[in-house]
């Protein structure tokens, strides 16, 4: 897949009247390419893991409702007796079974669990480029009915960082000021929004 940014429309019910949408680029391009293709899985399970808010359950509601398998998300939070009989019967169906863990592989005490889900597919989300993050910053704000453009996600990506969290954070905070403000998002409330996403000592670019 192109590493550039770009975006997957979800079959989902709309946000704010918006239709949710996955931002794709060099951090999930490799994961989305696995999912649109499961039946090359061994075992025709996978894991996902991945950083917080990077998407990974929005990633396995359009797995599941594009009726490409079945999807058991927030895996660790699950009994591990429960996920081992989610895993048999998906082998029964046949079906492709995307599980979804946490930032990291999580320890498994169940021994046949385990050994089933080591040998599943790997996937991990990582650290959004530059580009991605703007893509993000922008959807997440489209998402709120926030008017931010290019220029915004110029001022805020340098000085806010790559974190999935902190950009979906900083989109709120940009959000709550203009509301409260009840005004435009304009570079002040850019600059107000990210001392209070990030402290007093947000970095500030020359």
């Amino acid at each position: 897949m192109a590493s550039a940014a770009g975006q997957i429309a979800l079959p989902l019910a709309p946000l704010h009247g918006v239709a949710e949408r996955i931002v794709t680029g060099p951090a999930n391009a490799q994961v989305v390419a696995a999912l649109c293709n499961p039946a090359a899985w061994p075992y025709r399970t996978a894991v996902l893991t991945g950083p917080p808010r990077s998407g990974k359950s929005l990633l396995a509601r359009w797995f599941a409702e594009g009726g490409r398998g079945q999807a058991v998300d927030d895996a660790p939070l699950l009994g591990e007796d429960a996920l081992f009989h989610r895993w048999n019967r998906a082998q029964a169906e046949g079906a492709p079974l995307l599980i979804v863990g946490g930032s990291q592989a999580w320890r498994i005490g169940l021994p046949d669990l385990r050994s089933r889900l080591g040998a599943a597919l790997q996937l991990s989300i990582g650290q959004p480029d530059d580009a991605m993050a703007a893509e993000l910053l922008l959807a997440l704000a489209e998402q709120r009915g926030l008017a931010l453009g290019p220029e915004a996600a110029a001022y805020l990506v340098p000085r806010a960082g790559r974190s999935h969290a902190m950009l979906e954070r900083l989109v709120a905070e940009i959000d709550r000021l203009s509301l409260e403000r009840k005004g435009p998002a304009t570079q002040t409330v850019w600059r107000a929004a990210l001392e209070a996403a990030m402290g007093p000592a947000e970095p500030r670019l020359l």
